[in-house]
C-alpha cells in the first residue's frame, strides 16, 4: 500500500495509465493501467511478442506511448529528462550485455563514475559493496568479460544496474541465457537483494515457476493487455481470464497442495 505521512500519500513507484504503443500497425501494449507500490517485487509473464518488453521500456522512456502515461514515483516521463531518468533507474537485461573492453570494476562503477563525477572513494565503495551483495569476490574486479563465465557475466550485470543505488531495478529475462544450476543460484541472490535493499523491482520472464518464486505480484500479458494483476496464490487460486487458467493449469496442484 503507498505510504503516507503528515497527511500525504506517496505515489506509486511506477504507474502505466491507459498506456498503449504501437509498432506500425501492430499494438504491443494496448491500454494497460496498472500501479507499481515501492518495494514491489513485480514479475511480468506472457507469450512471445505480448507487450512484456515494450511495457518495461516504457518505464526509462526507452519507449514512449503513444496514448496514455507512464508515471515514475509521481512524475510523467514525457516531462522528465531521458539520461537523467535512466540514471535513476537500474537496468539488467538478458546476457548482461556488458562493455568488453572494460574490466568488471570499470562496467560496475561506469554510472557511479558519472554521477560522483571526481569523487573516487564513493565510486569504489559503491562497486565494492554491490561486488559484495551480488558474491563477486574482490579478486574478479580486473577481468574482462571474455574471462567470465556466463553466471559470473549476469552478477557482474547486476552489480552494475544497482551500482548506482537506483529505487527501481528493470529486469529483462535477465537469467535465461544462464544453465538451471546457475539460474536457481541468481534467483535467491535476487530475491536476497531485494529483501536487503527493498528496491522496487519489474521483471519479465517467460517462466512461470520464476514467476511465481520472485514475483510477491505477477501481471500477467496477453496480446498486448493486462490480463491479470495479483498474488501468485490468486493468480493460481482464481485466474482471471481463460489464458491465466491454461499458463497456470499444471502447477495450480503443485503450488496450492
Amino acid at each position: 500500500m503507498p505510504r503516507a505521512g503528515a497527511g500525504r500519500v506517496d505515489p506509486p513507484a511506477v504507474a502505466f495509465h491507459h498506456a498503449t504503443k504501437r509498432f506500425g500497425s501492430s499494438i504491443a501494449v494496448n491500454d494497460v493501467s496498472v500501479a507499481v507500490e515501492e518495494g514491489s517485487f513485480v514479475t511480468v509473464i506472457g507469450s512471445s511478442g505480448c507487450g512484456k518488453t515494450t511495457l518495461l521500456k516504457m518505464v526509462n522512456a526507452l519507449v514512449m506511448p503513444d496514448e496514455g502515461s507512464v508515471f515514475v514515483q509521481g512524475r510523467a516521463t514525457s516531462e522528465l529528462d531521458p539520461v537523467e531518468l535512466r540514471r535513476s533507474v537500474g537496468y539488467a537485461i538478458q546476457g548482461s550485455v556488458l562493455f568488453p573492453h572494460l574490466t568488471v570494476e570499470q562496467n560496475i562503477a561506469f554510472v557511479p563514475s558519472l554521477l560522483n563525477k571526481h569523487d573516487r572513494r564513493r565510486t569504489d565503495a559503491a562497486v565494492k559493496k554491490w561486488m559484495d551483495l551480488v558474491d563477486l569476490p574482490s579478486t574478479m574486479r580486473a577481468r574482462y568479460p571474455a574471462e567470465l563465465s556466463g553466471g559470473q557475466a549476469q552478477r557482474v550485470g547486476i552489480a552494475r544496474a544497482l551500482a548506482a543505488s537506483p529505487d527501481i531495478l528493470l529486469m529483462d529475462e535477465p537469467f535465461s541465457a544462464v544453465d538451471a544450476i546457475t539460474r536457481s543460484s541468481l534467483q535467491d541472490e535476487l530475491k536476497r537483494i531485494h529483501e536487503r535493499t527493498g528496491i522496487t523491482v519489474l521483471f519479465v520472464t517467460h517462466d512461470i515457476d520464476e514467476a511465481f518464486y520472485l514475483g510477491d505480484r505477477v501481471l500477467v500479458m496477453e496480446a498486448g493487455r493486462a490480463v491479470q494483476y495479483a498474488s501468485p496464490h490468486d493468480i493460481l487460486s482464481a485466474p482471471a481470464v481463460p489464458f491465466v487458467d491454461r499458463l497456470v493449469a499444471k502447477r495450480r496442484a503443485a503450488y496450492l497442495s
